[in-house]
């Protein structure tokens, strides 16, 4: 044993927390703490988030820009190499389709799917799912396969 290694004895370090709000006996009663008044002195505060303290917060300081389109469509990609990893691992054969990639984990029940033109496709699949890129599409035609739109 030396001064690099010194630690106390199990159980003496962490002590409980003050208790307070237990009456005035205490020494932390009344006020339990918080000070008089205002806001954090009261039950149920919670400040929201980005509050600077009755400042104009940045997120209204900051002008807003840009343009949302409430129409867009969001599609969940898939690159070929994707598939054939998935062929390889056996856990397709030679149809794949919308259900059987939300089985899989690869997306969601409620997601459109889009498949892209990444790496390279070497098995022959037929591929039902919403979209194709045009590479994509090549690819799985190339290959000997069948890309069919939902």
């Amino acid at each position: 044993m030396n001064l690099s290694n010194l630690k106390p004895a199990e159980g003496a370090v962490n002590r409980d927390g003050k208790r307070v709000g237990r009456g005035q006996g205490s020494g932390k009663g009344g006020t339990a703490t918080r000070g008089h008044k205002g806001a954090k002195s009261r039950s149920g505060y919670s400040k929201k988030i980005g509050f600077e303290g009755g400042q104009m917060p940045l997120q209204r300081r900051v002008p807003k820009f840009g343009f949302t389109n409430i129409n867009r469509k969001e599609y969940k990609g898939i690159n070929l190499d994707k598939l054939q990893e998935l062929v390889d691992n056996k856990a397709i054969k030679d149809v794949v389709t919308f259900d059987n990639l939300v089985e899989l984990g690869l997306v969601r029940k409620n997601d459109l799917v889009k498949i892209l033109g990444g790496g390279e496709l070497k098995a022959s699949l037929k591929v039902s799912v919403h979209k194709f890129t045009a590479t994509a599409k090549a690819a799985i035609e190339a290959a000997g396969g069948e890309a069919i739109n939902l």
